[in-house]
């Protein structure tokens, strides 16, 4: 027999689930705040508890039938409040980062165009001057490339360690070059001159060894998702830079706040880039796969890449 001292205990938990229930219900899972959240889980499982107690008294059908339905509706709320999350991920992914990647496309053009020009001035100054190469890339590497020897085979015999190690340098490296938006964008820049350059000497270097077609024979399979991927992130630190410098008619901290959003969108964008490009260059890159195979492969990444990214999404709202 339930006590009435333990049923007025409970009812307090009760009618405290079913406001956050019916909050929800009208105004969304996003009524919620995180706290409240927490404690909507909280309460699910504790009423749970308290209709397996009740269910052992038989006089309590009515009180059974109510905490049923109270579980009822907080559990299809909690399961779509799941669904949801998914959704908004594969949202996010099919529609908000091409979105945002289009709009802001003029920053990841200019940091693409500070790679490929410090990368070709840097290319014609290692074909005339060799010594710039031993002095940029030292004496083993090159040592290794005068052997007409790739540098990338010691990755063959770790595979699984390689790809993870180079998804967290990927990482790292986009990260970076985003957060160096914050100085103006001069950490942005050095950073895709520093990337620029080391194409640059390293395929001249290469060239110079007769090795150019082993050099992007490796390069090519990831290295179109994984340039593209930087690209973006460069972009990203300079939408920072621009809303610090040029917040137009808003607010200096008002733009930078919307600038900022747009930046970290682009970098959360790019992280599955990453990690395939990561995955690639680890087991595809340096394998003995044909090297027309590669090319090929590389050529249908870029145009699925192009092709994602240029895809027309839902126009989305600023952050706030």
């Amino acid at each position: 027999m339930i006590s009435t001292r333990w049923l007025e205990k409970r009812k307090t938990y009760w009618a405290r689930l079913e406001l956050l229930v019916d909050r929800s219900n009208k105004g969304g899972i996003s009524a919620l705040d995180h706290r409240e959240l927490q404690e909507l889980g909280l309460l699910y499982r504790q009423t749970a508890s308290d209709l397996a107690t009740v269910r052992e008294d038989v006089t309590s059908n009515q009180l059974s039938f109510y905490l049923n339905q109270l579980l009822g509706r907080a559990h299809n709320l909690i399961y779509m409040g799941h669904k949801q999350k998914i959704s908004g991920i594969v949202r996010f992914y099919t529609q908000t980062f091409p979105q945002v990647f289009r709009e802001t496309f003029r920053q990841s053009l200019l940091a693409f165009l500070i790679f490929a020009v410090t990368g070709i001035a840097t290319w014609a100054v290692t074909i005339h001057d060799p010594t710039f190469a031993h002095r940029l890339l030292g004496p083993q590497m090159m040592e290794t490339i005068e052997k007409k020897e790739m540098w990338t085979q010691s990755i063959v015999t770790i595979k699984p360690l390689a790809a993870s190690s180079i998804m967290t340098n990927n990482l790292s490296v986009s990260f970076a070059t985003f957060a160096m938006g914050i100085t103006a964008g001069i950490g942005t820049i050095w950073m895709m001159i520093i990337n620029g350059m080391l194409i640059g000497v390293i395929g001249a270097a290469t060239w110079q060894a007769g090795m150019a077609l082993q050099l992007w024979s490796f390069v090519a399979p990831h290295g179109v998702l994984e340039l593209p991927a930087i690209f973006i992130a460069g972009g990203a630190g300079l939408e920072i830079a621009r809303g610090m410098l040029f917040p137009g008619l808003l607010p200096r901290r008002e733009s930078l706040a919307l600038a900022g959003g747009r930046a970290a969108r682009l970098v959360l964008g790019i992280v599955p880039m990453l990690i395939i490009a990561g995955i690639i260059e680890g087991f595809v890159s340096p394998s003995g796969i044909a090297t027309p195979l590669k090319f090929l492969l590389a050529a249908v990444l870029f145009a699925a890449l192009t092709t994602y990214l240029a895809r027309p999404g839902t126009p989305q709202p600023e952050a706030n």
